[in-house]
């Protein structure tokens, strides 16, 4: 044991398990080649997901299945990945992941219609689901959580490349007439497998199997059922059929019930895929509470912004994906610094409180944009949103990760990420509904004010502007760039609820210990 550290001494060397600091990059090499790929499956679509609608003739609804698709099964799997990843070799379930990610991709990019890209991308989302979840969990069975700080930087300059790159890769290859939209998904699956064999090459991860252990499919089926007849209604509800009608009764009926049987599978399993006994702890409830809102509002008002940027102001895919800079920057420059402040100092906790309050400032600001706000104040908006996201989303995963033993440690990253990601399903499907109702009204009421007659009021036009008259286009644009701003304010109410949740958190010291067994007793 160590001996208590004296008032203003330096901090201890950080503990990183039997891996050395090289050693620990190397295997960060392969992981964050991993993260990146993941991260870019999403983002990489995001300014180009507007000409891929439109090409394939989807619906504003579609637009958001895409999206809502690939976040729901990512969710669902992501708790089962992280119990796996508690009793089997990490690295495998890594390339595994990486595997399942390539025949999505591949999938993705061979579909002919919108319902083809909808069912490609949900299977590709199960591979994301354990990327996004794995690379957490191998992290931190090789690292402390204080030294974590300092890593959690690197993996938020990854996050920031990614999400540039991607929007300005989706972008150009839209742009570029002998490549098309079809890359877009093609293009992740070469990184993916130089990932596969850098990890092959670098990560050594010794298996901690328990004996006698069961996955508990019956409480992740009904998770994933409860969540996806939830949002189906969100998606449907008020175009299809009214608010209070059978169907709105037997949807949201039939779910509550599911999630509740849920909860009730999760209390009595041995072994459950949500653990209620980590999920009761206060950090990890806090954490939970704070990551559902962050990804309701992140998710939720970050993927629309490349259809505000290309539908409501009338920019290419590639310049929508400059336009995005500064959120990105606002992400890198964020995660960077609070991780090597939190490396220093062991505290985590002002850092998630000034994410959350920059978060609900910057869509706020973002609220108040049209079809015609000044790009000057829609970017400086967008950077303090993507300084909240870097202050606030690894450092959540960290404040738990600092609480559970390191044999818990997958399902307690999971847990969280399992939150984080059905906030950003629920987000995406909630606003996506609110958009396309707002837009649809919008173009009814301006083509009858301008004498022209409405179509059928589904949005299935809408998105392929080059069809449509140049009087329509105006109208289009308009009802797109002004609704927008609404669903961001939304987001900023979401947002508040981290705010709330992260000032309730107790201030913690980080470990300098990988295990809560070799941490040493307070004095």
């Amino acid at each position: 044991m160590s001996a208590p550290r004296a008032l203003g001494a330096p901090a201890p060397a950080p503990t990183t398990g039997t891996m050395n600091h090289r050693q620990v990059l190397e295997a960060l090499s392969g992981l964050l080649l991993v993260l990146f790929v993941a991260m870019l499956s999403g983002t990489v679509v995001s300014t180009a997901l507007p000409q891929i609608i439109g090409a394939l003739n989807g619906s504003q609804t579609q637009y958001t299945w895409v999206v809502t698709a690939t976040l729901l099964t990512a969710t669902a799997t992501t708790p089962i990945w992280g119990k796996l990843a508690d009793l089997f070799n990490k690295k495998t379930l890594v390339q595994v992941a990486i595997v399942v990610f390539v025949a999505g991709s591949i999938v993705s990019g061979l579909a002919q219609s919108a319902g083809q890209l909808i069912a490609a991308r949900a299977f590709q989302g199960i591979g994301v689901g354990g990327l996004q979840a794995l690379v957490q969990v191998v992290i931190a069975a090789m690292i402390a959580p204080r030294e974590r700080g300092r890593y959690n930087g690197y993996l938020g300059g990854v996050m920031a490349v990614a999400t540039v790159g991607g929007p300005l890769l989706g972008g150009l290859i839209v742009d570029t007439s002998w490549l098309g939209w079809r890359w877009c998904f093609f293009i992740g699956v070469p990184i993916a497998v130089i990932a596969l064999f850098v990890l092959q090459a670098t990560l050594r991860m010794p298996t901690t199997r328990r004996e006698h252990v069961k996955i508990d499919y019956l409480g992740a089926s009904l998770i994933a059922i409860g969540v996806s007849v939830l949002l189906i209604w969100i998606s449907f509800v008020d175009s299809s059929f009214a608010w209070l009608s059978w169907q709105t009764f037997a949807m949201v009926g039939s779910s509550v019930v599911l999630l509740a049987l849920a909860v009730a599978v999760e209390a009595r399993t041995a072994e459950p895929v949500v653990p209620l006994g980590i999920v009761k702890q206060r950090t990890t409830a806090l954490a939970i509470l704070a990551s559902l809102a962050v990804g309701m509002a992140m998710f939720g008002g970050a993927v629309f912004l490349g259809q505000y940027f290309q539908i409501g102001r009338g920019y290419s895919p590639t310049e929508a994906g400059l336009l995005t800079i500064p959120m990105m920057a606002g992400v890198l420059g964020a995660s960077i610094i609070s991780g090597r402040l939190i490396t220093k100092t062991g505290r985590v906790k002002p850092y998630i409180v000034t994410g959350a309050a920059l978060l609900v400032v910057g869509f706020l600001l973002l609220g108040q944009i049209d079809h015609a706000t000044s790009l000057v104040l829609v970017g400086g908006a967008m950077l303090l949103v993507g300084a909240g996201v870097g202050m606030s989303m690894q450092n959540l995963v960290l404040a738990v990760q600092n609480t559970v033993p390191l044999k818990d440690i997958g399902a307690a990253s999971s847990t969280v990420a399992f939150f984080r990601s059905l906030g950003g399903t629920i987000g995406v499907s909630v606003l996506g509904a609110v958009l396309a109702r707002r837009v649809d009204s919008a173009i009814t009421r301006d083509l009858t004010a301008a004498g022209i007659p409405a179509g059928g009021g589904d949005g299935s036009s809408s998105l392929n502007l080059a069809a449509l008259p140049e009087a329509v286009q105006h109208i289009v644009r308009a009802a797109y760039g002004d609704a927008t701003g609404h669903i961001f304010l939304i987001s900023a109410g979401i947002a508040v609820v981290g705010v709330v949740a992260a000032l309730l958190l107790k201030p913690i010291v980080l470990r300098s210990s990988l295990d809560l067994s070799d941490t040493p007793p307070a004095s």
